[in-house]
C-alpha cells in the first residue's frame, strides 16, 4: 500500500519563485510508483500575521498519513499533527540580517514553534542544520540533511576557455551575494562579468566606477538560465551566506570552473570541485579568479572534479532519502 504524502507548498509570488516548486515536482515524480501524493498549495501568499494564521487553520484540515511542509512556509507545521509532520527549514539566513521585535517574531514563526512540532526536520546542508540547531536548540537528531538535487537540464558542454577575456558568470543581486566585492576584484582583469538578476543602480554605478565590462539579463526562462552557464567560461559565486549553493553544482554539471566562498554551506557542497576564497576580502576573491584563468592544470582538474561532485545530488538518491524519513514517521 502506498503511502499517502501531503505536500504543503507556499503560493508562489506574482515576481515567481519557483525553484522549490521544481525540486518537490521533481521528488513526487520520481517516488510515484511508492507513495500517493497530494500538494496542497496555501490559500494566500505568506505576507502578515492574519494571511499566515488563514495559512494555517486551512492547513491543519488537508492533513495526510505524513505531512510535508516543503520550506519557506514553516508556520504551517504549528498547527498539524506533531506525529506525522516533516518540516523542511531551508536555511536561517533572515536570522542573520534581522534584528528586534521582527527577529523575534521570525524565530518563533518559522523556527521555535515549527522545528519543536515537527516530527522530522530536513534541512538542505551540514550549515543549515548548525544553524537550526543552535537557533532552535533541538536535538542534532531530529534535523536530517537531504540536499537539493542537480536538475537534469545541466549536462556537459564543452568549451575552449577564453584566457584572454573570459566571461565570468555571476547569479544573484542580494547583498549575500557580494557582487560589489566580486567587481572591485575584477577591475583591472580583462573579462566580461555575466550576471543574473536586477542590478541596482548603486550597482550599476559600481560597474562604470570599476571600468568592468558586463551584460545583465533577470526574470529569464530557465532555458536561458543553462544556456548562461554553457556560454560562460567559469562562474564567481563568493557568496557571504548560502543555506546551499546550486549554482556550485550546475557549474560543475556544465563543466565549468567554480570560485566560492569559504564559508556556511558552499564548502561542503563544493567539496574539491571549487577553488574556496574570502568572500569578505577583495584580494582572496581576485587572487582564486587569477589562479582559475592562469593555472590551466588546476583549471582542468576543478572541471574534474565537478563531474565527480554532482554525483553526491543525484535526484533518484535525493529522492529516496525523502522516502527514507517519510517512512521513518510512519514506522
Amino acid at each position: 500500500m502506498k503511502l499517502q504524502v501531503v505536500f504543503f507548498q507556499r503560493k508562489p509570488r506574482s515576481s515567481g519563485n519557483f525553484s522549490l516548486e521544481i525540486v518537490f515536482d521533481d521528488v513526487r515524480r520520481r517516488l510515484a510508483n511508492r507513495i500517493e501524493a497530494r500538494v496542497a498549495i496555501s490559500r494566500y501568499v505568506s505576507s502578515g500575521l492574519l494571511r499566515r494564521l488563514y495559512n494555517m487553520i486551512e492547513a491543519r484540515f488537508r492533513q495526510g498519513q505524513v505531512n510535508h511542509v516543503t520550506g519557506d512556509v514553516n508556520f504551517l507545521a504549528i498547527l498539524l499533527d506533531p506525529n506525522r509532520t516533516v518540516l523542511t527549514v531551508l536555511d536561517c539566513y533572515l536570522m542573520h540580517v534581522k534584528s528586534g521585535l521582527s527577529r523575534w517574531l521570525y524565530k518563533k514563526l518559522f523556527l521555535d514553534w515549527p522545528v519543536a512540532r515537527a516530527r522530522v526536520v530536513t534541512t538542505i546542508s551540514e550549515a543549515s542544520k548548525n544553524d537550526i540547531i543552535q537557533f532552535t536548540g533541538c536535538s542534532p537528531d531530529k534535523v536530517v540533511i537531504v540536499p537539493v538535487a542537480i536538475s537534469q537540464g545541466f549536462t556537459p558542454v564543452p568549451k575552449t576557455f577564453n584566457k584572454d577575456c573570459p566571461v565570468i558568470l555571476h547569479i544573484g543581486t542580494a547583498p549575500n551575494k557580494n557582487l560589489e566585492r566580486l567587481v572591485e576584484a575584477l577591475s583591472g582583469i580583462s573579462c566580461k562579468l555575466s550576471i543574473i538578476g536586477k542590478l541596482s543602480d548603486e550597482q550599476l554605478a559600481l560597474l562604470e566606477q570599476h571600468g568592468v565590462a558586463y551584460e545583465n539579463a533577470y526574470s529569464i526562462p530557465f532555458e536561458d538560465v543553462i544556456r548562461k552557464y554553457q556560454e560562460c567560461d567559469m562562474l564567481a559565486f563568493a557568496s557571504t551566506y548560502e543555506g546551499f549553493g546550486m549554482p556550485i553544482l550546475e557549474a560543475n554539471a556544465t563543466g565549468r570552473p567554480v570560485v566560492t566562498g569559504n564559508v556556511t554551506s558552499m564548502p561542503w557542497v563544493a567539496g574539491n570541485a571549487a577553488c574556496l576564497v574570502d568572500p569578505y576580502d577583495v584580494d582572496s576573491i581576485r587572487q582564486g579568479i587569477q589562479k582559475v584563468i592562469e593555472d590551466d592544470e588546476y583549471r582542468e582538474q576543478l572541471i574534474q572534479n565537478g563531474f565527480e561532485n554532482v554525483k553526491r545530488f543525484d535526484p533518484d538518491r535525493v529522492a529516496e532519502m525523502y522516502l527514507d524519513v517519510y517512512r521513518s514517521v510512519v514506522g
